[in-house]
């Protein structure tokens, strides 16, 4: 889109993302989404009515454990729209925002800048992304001091009566290339001192001084659809974001100069929960792809008449209907907030992402496991096919009892997508990062577990019985 935005692969300005090749097909996806939720025929899951217009329902702040499961269902409908491989899809960032807008007045005299860009993009219906980790070569910041260098990472350098100026980097801000804005904040804690760094703001994507410099696209390492499906058509794009010289305006500030602020704010309003609850039934959605070709991938040898091969199965199944579970109790389990909203349960929330966390490269390795070889003995491309002679040698020696020589192919090709590609290799990296490294998750269920009553429990046991008197163990 020629808007301004500043957008480079390498050393290349990119100047239109929905015709380059890198991005295109991605673009048509995040189009296809919108058209879907836009759809009459779906409104009555995937928006709502408030202040006498319809909305996507993800901006909607819940109030009872029905408003809560529409959300839910919004998401599941446009997670399943990519089998769950759009991790940073329109409805994520947006669910956080809403969060914020529960509980404005966790901003102090900035509440009204919060719901009023909820309001923005609500009203607007826009895609925002996100960039709230500095980068990691920010991490030492002795080293910039002994070196009298600047820190990399995004700080406030200026102030006017207008708004602040922000220069420095953060990451990593995956969707901004094809979204309309970018959320910028801090997801990890910064030392007291690091005031100027606590800035959470919001900017649009083509705002004069910013610049996306994205990772190297997967798109075009598909040389066809059929060669590679999801790479083809889901790569979302990771990004880095600078910033040089940005004037951002008061009203798009939300935090400044308040470090503890600019990280809790995600745990003080139900922004954490409502985002990563979207995390979790994406997750599901993508877990169903991976056991349905699982299964497939076994039909095509005749392996799944094996009992071994039939129990890894049988595992696969248990895990998805687990992961289920745990997004239900997060309905069942509601929590109240305040005297008007609810959110989802935020223990089964965080039991869930860590789940997620620990569990993917076991459950990738599982259909690596069941593809063996299989993957590895194709020809390197589909343009065998539109050769007549090689066509028909491919049809009668790569074919089983099971499956046809094309749609064996076409299988594995699927499956190769998920375990071996660059496009496989990045989600293996991002369902394990995605929400920080494992300790940080874990450091999240440690946060919200109910330390009292455990302790409680065995408090009150303890109390229950005392020592014996007599040296035979008698009762006294």
């Amino acid at each position: 889109m020629r808007d301004g935005r500043r957008v480079y692969v390498g050393r290349t300005l990119v100047e239109d993302v929905t015709t380059h090749p890198a991005f295109a097909r991605a673009a048509q996806t995040i189009s296809h989404l919108y058209d879907v939720k836009a759809d009459p025929a779906h409104h009555g899951v995937m928006s709502y009515l408030e202040d006498g217009e319809r909305h996507s329902s993800y901006f909607m702040r819940a109030r009872t454990r029905d408003d809560l499961a529409r959300r839910s269902e919004a998401h599941r409908r446009i997670a399943d729209l990519s089998h769950g491989l759009l991790g940073r899809s329109p409805d994520y960032v947006a669910s956080f925002v809403t969060g914020m807008a529960v509980s404005p007045e966790v901003f102090g005299d900035r509440a009204d800048h919060v719901t009023a860009y909820w309001r923005h993009l609500r009203d607007n219906d826009l895609y925002a992304a996100h960039a709230i980790v500095a980068p990691q070569a920010a991490r030492d910041p002795a080293f910039y001091e002994r070196a009298n260098l600047p820190i990399p990472t995004l700080r406030v350098v200026g102030e006017d009566d207008n708004g602040v100026i922000v220069h420095g980097m953060k990451m990593l801000a995956t969707g901004a290339v094809l979204a309309n804005e970018i959320w910028i904040g801090n997801i990890l804690p910064l030392a007291p001192e690091n005031e100027a760094e606590s800035i959470t703001t919001a900017v649009p994507c083509n705002a004069p001084g910013v610049s996306l410099w994205s990772r190297k696209p997967l798109a075009t390492t598909a040389a066809s659809e059929f060669d590679g499906p999801l790479s083809w058509r889901y790569d979302e794009t990771d990004a880095m974001v600078l910033f040089d010289h940005v004037h951002v305006p008061w009203e798009r500030v939300f935090v400044h100069n308040d470090v503890p602020l600019s990280r809790e704010l995600y745990f003080r309003t139900p922004a954490h929960a409502y985002g990563n609850h979207q995390s979790n039934v994406r997750f599901q959605s993508k877990l169903q792809l991976l056991v349905g070709v699982a299964s497939r991938v076994a039909q095509s040898t005749g392996a799944d008449k094996v009992p071994a091969v039939r129990e890894k199965l049988g595992r696969l199944a248990s895990q998805e209907a687990l992961l289920a579970g745990l997004i239900d109790g997060q309905l069942w389990g509601a929590e109240e907030w305040g005297d008007t909203y609810v959110t989802y349960n935020r223990r089964s929330m965080y039991a869930a992402m860590n789940w997620c966390v620990e569990e993917y490269s076991a459950i990738v390795d599982v259909l690596r496991e069941l593809c063996g070889g299989g993957s590895l003995q194709f020809p390197a491309d589909w343009s065998v096919l539109a050769d007549e002679e090689l066509s028909a040698v491919f049809k009668e020696f790569w074919h089983t009892p099971q499956l046809d020589a094309v749609a064996r192919m076409k299988l594995h090709r699927l499956a190769w997508d998920l375990v071996g590609s660059e496009f496989a290799g990045r989600h293996q990296q991002y369902e394990k990062f995605y929400a920080g490294a494992g300790f940080i998750v874990r450091g999240h269920n440690f946060r919200e577990a109910p330390w009292a009553r455990f302790h409680g429990i065995v408090d009150d046991l303890l109390d229950s019985y005392t020592h014996p008197t007599d040296p035979t163990g008698s009762p006294s």
